[in-house]
């Protein structure tokens, strides 16, 4: 099935090119099924390119998904951002009262910046706190899981000594998990960050369990079994070229970067990379949709 989204979102042409099936309203409001309604509350800058990611994703699960962009109110876009924000998103605060089968939240580029100092912090913890209630199954990414983490079980996140940059294989602890279908023993992750969360600090909770992990960079993938949430640390959802895009930025701003791990053929920067985690990603995302479709009642967004 297609996935659903604004019909002029600049991001659709793309995924027509790489053959997503996209819906328009019409034709979805024809089809005598309930899709499934995920939100993605996308806090990167590069805010289409993140769009186009995971709408690759989920479109290619064989179930209708209408899909919801959402912004903060705390979180002000930059002029350049803003026409396409006010076209696209729906503020938070409109859609509080509605429910949502999956809810996404990405990462964002804070780094070690204290959750406290962050200006949409005290909404963001509003936003986490209503998933309890309205969201069937949240997944956070990168920055949003370790924001996550911190919020709910007062997990704080660390420091690298450097950063943690490349394609990594990670172990797979339980290849019996719905969240995990066919992803096999050992999983490559693009992993872009200045920051951890323990696994120490995993391994002594009750709540959670650690469901990937790479023995370079730590905890890759968690879930909260009781709570159906997921805390994905890294990038599955990455293009080929993300990794080198990010890479090339450090460079410019005169930041200390190496080559990313695993990345580039013969660690050569001027190499073409290699999209060896694609497979992975489409794999992930589908396993992630099917178990909300398995699992969900069918009124769980009726308004009650």
């Amino acid at each position: 099935m297609p996935i659903r989204i604004p019909d002029d979102l600049p991001g659709r042409p793309t995924l027509e090119e790489e053959g997503v099936r996209v819906m328009d309203r019409s034709t979805a409001i024809r089809q005598d099924i309930r899709p499934l309604r995920i939100g993605l509350l996308n806090l990167m800058p590069n805010r289409v390119e993140t769009e186009v990611q995971f709408a690759r994703l989920l479109g290619a699960s064989p179930l209708q998904i209408e899909l919801t962009l959402v912004r903060l109110a705390a979180h002000q876009p930059t002029d350049r951002s803003r026409p396409h924000l006010d076209a696209f998103y729906r503020d938070w605060d409109e859609l509080k009262d509605e429910k949502f089968d999956g809810f996404l939240i990405t990462g964002a580029p804070l780094g070690m910046v204290p959750y406290e100092e962050i200006t949409y912090w005290e909404e963001l913890k509003t936003l986490l706190d209503w998933t309890e209630t309205h969201v069937f199954a949240p997944l956070f990414v990168c920055w949003g899981a370790m924001a996550a983490l911190h919020h709910f079980h007062g997990i704080a996140k660390e420091k690298l000594e450097e950063k943690a940059s490349g394609v990594f294989p990670h172990t797979n602890h339980d290849i019996t998990s719905p969240w995990l279908a066919g992803l096999g023993q050992e999983v490559p992750m693009p992993v872009s960050r200045w920051t951890t969360i323990p696994s120490a600090s995993i391994e002594a909770s009750d709540k959670l369990r650690m469901l990937l992990s790479s023995e370079a960079t730590g905890a890759g993938l968690i879930e909260e079994p009781a709570t159906r949430r997921l805390y994905m640390l890294n990038h599955l959802e990455y293009e080929a070229e993300s990794l080198k895009e990010e890479y090339e930025r450090d460079l410019a701003k005169g930041e200390p970067a190496k080559v990313p791990v695993n990345y580039f053929d013969g660690d050569d920067s001027k190499a073409r990379p290699r999209h060896r985690w694609k497979p992975h990603g489409h794999l992930f995302y589908a396993g992630w949709v099917n178990e909300i479709y398995q699992a969900v009642p069918f009124d769980w967004t009726e308004t009650t």
